[in-house]
């Protein structure tokens, strides 16, 4: 039995809350946003260009001009933030996963 009556209200005639502000609620991200993401790797030809490939992947409108690259005390690793447009939850987590299991990435903040 369904909790809306036929007008699409909750019985005492509220609107009912659509499924997907339900999962809204428990975000404390408000979609769309700018989010920035630390890449941390060995300082290697490639990696900046493989972090923003991916970056691109997930979000077409990331403009490669806003990365920020930090190299380590020693020189060995750089760090890259990249910022992206966060959409949805299942965006982000997937972005970190790509990024997590590419073989020149360390870590992901």
């Amino acid at each position: 039995m369904s909790a809306e009556n036929d007008n699409g209200h909750a019985p005492d005639n509220r609107p009912a809350t659509p499924p997907d502000a339900e999962a809204r609620k428990d975000s404390l991200i408000e979609y769309p946003s700018l989010f920035p993401i630390k890449v941390m790797g060995i300082k290697a030809e490639g990696y900046v260009h493989a972090v923003t490939h991916i970056a691109h992947q997930f979000d077409p409108t990331f403009d490669a001009s806003t990365i920020e690259l930090r190299e380590s005390k020693g020189g060995k690793y750089l760090g890259v933030t990249i910022t992206v447009t966060a959409t949805s939850r299942e965006q982000l987590d997937e972005l970190y996963r790509t990024l997590s299991t590419h073989p020149m990435v360390k870590v992901v903040l």
